[in-house]
């Protein structure tokens, strides 16, 4: 079974540290799978996510709007639209809008990994979802 979801028709996460703003297409609970998870992101200017990594999960970023800076153990690189951010497993970053709102897709696999925070705070990870909901990222 083929699923369509429609971003206004979809739970918004919005961070608990403010500046940021998640829409999953693809979790458990909207697809029952956890073999990936994916969406996009919105990041006002000066957004950022905390410096960490993932167990067992890769990922990337697709930008679509907007320019920031990925920063990771090598240092910091500018992108912007058209750019595609993979990161590997355990592989340490963060991502800031810098010049503008950000705005990316973002895929995650496989679903089941623990993120570990090197800068910041375990209220990093906690997003109210619009519904009044709480979604605590692993």
């Amino acid at each position: 079974m083929a699923y369509i979801f429609h971003e206004n028709e979809l739970p918004r996460l919005i961070s608990v540290t403010p500046g940021r703003e998640r829409i999953f297409f693809v979790n458990k609970e909207l697809t029952n799978i956890d073999d990936m998870l994916a969406g996009v992101m919105h990041y006002v200017h000066g957004g950022a996510s905390p410096y960490h990594f993932h167990a067992n999960c890769e990922h990337f970023y697709f930008i679509m709007e907007g320019h920031g800076t990925v920063e990771s153990e090598e240092g910091d690189r500018k992108v912007g639209p058209g750019d595609m951010i993979f990161i590997p497993a355990e592989e340490k970053h963060r991502l800031r809008a810098t010049e503008s709102p950000l705005f990316y897709f973002e895929f995650q696999a496989p679903n089941r990994f623990v993120t570990t925070i090197l800068d910041g705070t375990p209220d990093d990870l906690r997003w109210n979802r619009v519904d009044g909901r709480v979604w605590v990222q692993t």
